[in-house]
């Protein structure tokens, strides 16, 4: 028999509070692993600056998923533009990615003359009640650092994820494309919230 024998962290409840452990927790499992991209999730900014400073003096690469253009109103991108360009100049990759587990999907089960559950919004709902809703958020932004090509199904990489705000899930992901979406493997749980 061949096993490894790994920490996993469990926040008491979900929430923000949690990001700054969770930043910590997501770069000592891809020290320990040689892994050398984080992928996580921010929308305001607060996630990915916790976790800039994390990876502060390592040769990891952080990557930041954000909301699209038009995610919350029309044309306008939450993200603050001026905290983009900064990051971006000290090295951050920040992307944009339309969420690959609902996307237009959600628009045609919210609408009244369509709606019901699409089979995607499904796959969705299952990540986020069965194990959390963190590991939804991390699946979904591996899955768009993938079809950018900023990540490869060939590597292993950390992902990062919250409820809400802030993050409490981490876990280590082999990424797919969104077109070969059940080639993704969820490897490792790092840290998720007990109580959701």
């Amino acid at each position: 028999m061949s096993y490894t024998k790994k920490t996993t962290y469990y926040f008491d409840n979900p929430g923000p509070e949690n990001t700054s452990d969770a930043a910590l927790f997501a770069i000592e499992r891809a020290e320990e692993l040689g892994i050398k991209k984080v992928v996580v999730a921010s929308s305001s900014g607060k996630t990915a600056l916790e976790f800039q400073k994390s990876i502060s003096g390592t040769d990891i690469e952080l990557i930041v998923v954000t909301h699209v253009v038009g995610f919350t109103q029309p044309g306008v991108w939450e993200f603050p533009k001026d905290l983009a360009e900064r990051m971006e100049s000290e090295g951050v990759r920040i992307i944009k990615g339309t969420h690959a587990l609902s996307g237009l999907e959600r628009a045609i089960s919210r609408n009244a003359k369509l709606g019901g559950s699409s089979r995607t919004e499904v796959v969705a709902e299952t990540l986020r009640r069965t194990v959390a809703i963190g590991l939804k958020v991390a699946v979904e932004c591996t899955l768009i650092a993938a079809d950018q090509g900023i990540v490869s199904p060939e590597e292993e990489i950390i992902a990062a994820g919250g409820t809400a705000e802030g993050c409490d899930t981490v876990c280590v992901i082999k990424p797919s494309h969104t077109a070969s979406y059940f080639s993704l493997q969820v490897r490792e749980i790092v840290a998720m919230p007990r109580n959701r």
